[in-house]
């Protein structure tokens, strides 16, 4: 039988998803389930949701909820993780700090300020279930979740022996969605994918072998719908030849193009159907709101009779699990080490790729080069982001300056004496988080 972990299990939506999807496999019907989380309420919830997908399947599964890391950990073959390092209530400061500065966040999970900090408090955590997994569960593979991924998965990978990778809904995400603009099924598209997470491009895009991307054209430039879903993307696409793969939302904050201006804003980050009003208002006040009553839905969900899906989801995770366990081999863009797959991003950094995975475990897809105009975009956030993984393993706040310096959002809006006044601050209100740091001052 496979034993799965899950670390961060009182994520309830997210683990009931995966759980569901794992056990639509033969070959995994009957996983033993370990659910970890450090908070024993949250940890009751993901319990009894997971065993009520057991029990209305019929599956042989067996659900075992822990708040010993170590006991979910032991002779685990896959560990699936989860977590968020500080809360809402902390992330909240990399939201509100660089907008004090003019540095308007939308999303701040992933990369420039926001990113950096975020990753400063969660590589700590990251590293420690890393070194857990060597001492318990040294043949096992993770999939991570977390953001910010290729930072987290590159202090990872750089620190450790664990085999892992990281896993992200983006590149099937908007394929589907390019499939969908143009009138194509999804299952007759192919597509070559690489870069970093979130600043992934599609190198090639075919429906039935043919070059799809004068359609994708046509319908960006002809259709308005189809403009307005994705104003930045469809602006980077017109622009940089190739579709990136992550959302409007984040890759606004990625560049120097979208977001330095309240004029450029209003003109592309608040009109269309893609657009929340930013992740200033949504994370303070919608996602505060949801930490509040997320005990109501939970409940409500146990109450309902209506029917629950037990069909698979479209998530990596479970046939990357089942292909290890000895199923149909299964290929994914994963985050892995840079070993020259993608020549023209630096060695050793964390980058997004095609991968192949069966019982020989996982063998990432050699690509080549980055068009220039995307390898230079793409390059900048990789180096930021090697830099940042450095500051953070050694805990070196100047570093952390040097890396947000660099940040294209960032260096658009402010001076270097203003960078360093905002880290300082930001370095400061994240002490208590940031164990590896003896001082708090660039």
């Amino acid at each position: 039988m496979t034993k799965i972990a899950f670390i961060g299990a009182g994520s309830l939506g997210f683990t009931r998803g995966l759980v569901r999807d794992v056990l639509t496999f033969p070959l995994l019907k009957d996983a033993t389930l370990y659910l970890m989380d450090a908070d024993p309420e949250r940890l009751d919830f993901a319990q009894k949701s997971v065993q009520r997908i057991v029990d209305m399947g019929h599956y042989p599964a067996k659900v075992v909820a822990t708040l010993d890391r170590a006991e979910a950990l032991k002779d685990a073959d896959a560990v699936l993780v989860t977590i968020l390092a500080g809360g809402v209530s902390v992330w909240r400061h990399d939201i509100e700090i660089p907008k004090q500065y003019g540095v308007d966040i939308n999303i701040g999970d992933t990369r420039g300020v926001s990113g950096i900090f975020r990753a400063l408090r969660t590589i700590p955590v990251m590293l420690s279930i890393a070194h857990d997994m060597e001492r318990y569960c040294p043949d096992a593979t993770m999939l991570n979740y977390t953001n910010p991924m290729a930072m987290l998965c590159r202090a990872m990978q750089r620190e450790t022996d664990i085999k892992l990778t990281g896993l992200c809904h983006s590149v099937q995400g908007t394929s589907e969605m390019l499939a969908r603009w143009i009138g194509a099924p999804a299952d007759e598209i192919t597509f070559t994918c690489a870069g970093i997470n979130h600043m992934a491009w599609y190198l090639s895009y075919e429906w039935n072998g043919k070059d799809a991307y004068p359609l994708i054209h046509k319908a960006i430039t002809e259709r308005p719908e189809v403009y307005n879903e994705e104003i930045v993307r469809n602006e980077m696409y017109l622009h940089l030849d190739y579709y990136v793969t992550e959302s409007s939302g984040h890759n606004s904050e990625y560049n120097a193009w979208f977001r330095k201006r309240p004029d450029l804003i209003e003109k592309y980050c608040t009109h269309g159907t893609g657009w929340n009003p930013g992740v200033y208002a949504y994370v303070v006040n919608e996602y505060l709101k949801r930490e509040q009553t997320w005990r109501d839905q939970a409940k409500e969900w146990f109450a309902s009779d209506h029917p629950i899906s037990l069909e698979r989801g479209k998530e990596y995770a479970a046939h990357i699990i089942n292909a290890l366990q000895g199923g149909e081999p299964f290929q994914f863009n994963g985050n892995v080490p840079n070993t020259g797959l993608v020549t023209n991003l630096p060695q050793g950094a964390c980058v997004e790729v095609p991968v192949w995975v069966s019982k020989k475990g996982l063998e990432p897809v050699y690509v080549g080069a980055l068009p220039p105009q995307l390898a230079a975009l793409t390059g900048l956030s990789s180096s930021i982001e090697e830099m940042a993984v450095e500051a953070a393993l050694t805990g070196n706040p100047r570093l952390v300056f040097q890396a947000i310096a660099y940040d294209p959002l960032t260096a658009a809006v402010l001076s270097l004496a203003e960078i360093e006044q905002m880290v300082n601050q930001m370095l400061e209100q994240n002490r208590a988080y940031l164990p590896q740091f003896k001082h708090f001052k660039v």
